[in-house]
């Protein structure tokens, strides 16, 4: 694989490894701060703050302008999925632990994964389901259900 690649795969496995991390940060602070919610709006804060700065950093553009007013309406729910996802997580993680919270939204996350691939939604190139990608799915459910079980 291209030197690239090997970053980008590296990249998306350190993300991974912070999710379950943040998540239970997230699920601690909830006790110091009143509740989910607040914890939430915390968390998404110091990620904002992090994120002006690595905008900053990298240069990029703020403009707001024509092009933003031509996007289609859906690209602004994101920013409410990212809010589902982290409250989601502070109020389940305390309940169920972080392996099993973490293989639920992995398994959705495979499953949703596969829909939008093999339709193009969302812009997403079009990728097939195949055997062996269901196989991995279904193996992923079931090391979810192994995970949560024992």
């Amino acid at each position: 694989m291209k030197g690239v690649t090997w970053l980008l795969l590296l990249f998306a496995f350190v993300a991974g490894v912070a999710l379950p991390v943040q998540f239970s940060i997230n699920a601690v602070l909830r006790g110091f701060v009143g509740g989910p919610a607040v914890a939430a709006t915390i968390s998404f804060f110091g990620g904002t703050l992090a994120l002006v700065v690595v905008a900053l950093v990298l240069g990029e553009s703020w403009t707001l302008g024509e092009t933003v007013a031509h996007a289609p309406w859906w690209v602004w729910v994101g920013g409410l999925l990212g809010a589902l996802y982290v409250l989601a997580t502070i109020v389940v993680i305390p309940r169920l632990g972080a392996a099993t919270t973490v293989g639920l939204i992995l398994a959705g996350q495979v499953l949703a994964s596969i829909v939008i691939d093999h339709f193009g939604l969302i812009r997403v190139p079009v990728h097939e389901l195949n055997i062996p990608r269901f196989a991995g799915a279904v193996l992923i459910i079931v090391g979810v259900a192994l995970v949560q079980r024992f």
